[in-house]
């Protein structure tokens, strides 16, 4: 398994703990009461969604990331297409932090 592979089963482990959260209502809540700790936006995602996640995101200073399209996100979460998941948990943000540090194309907004 490589490290954008073991990113993505983070997500999903992320998910089955109940510490990840999907979908446009559920990530903007969760960045406005800070409880997310790091932001993926689909980098297929539209103009307008990724400048509004890198506003809201910059102004309540969470991590936010671009390295997967909405089929990944969605099938690393068992679900259909997803443009934004957000991760909850310190332990499990960390972990698919350093899994993406290997990739070269990857950076944190």
């Amino acid at each position: 398994m490589n490290d954008r592979e073991r990113t993505l089963s983070y997500l999903g482990l992320a998910l089955r703990a109940g510490k990840l959260e999907s979908g446009d209502e559920g990530v903007m809540k969760a960045v406005r009461s800070r409880t997310a700790l790091l932001v993926f936006v689909a980098n297929d995602a539209s103009d307008n969604a990724k400048k509004k996640y890198r506003d809201k995101c910059d102004f309540y200073g969470v991590p936010l990331n671009f390295a997967f399209d909405r089929q990944e996100l969605g099938r690393s979460i068992g679900k259909a297409d997803r443009v934004v998941v957000a991760v909850t948990d310190k332990g499990l943000s960390e972990l698919v932090r350093k899994s993406l540090a290997n990739h070269a194309e990857v950076e944190f907004l």
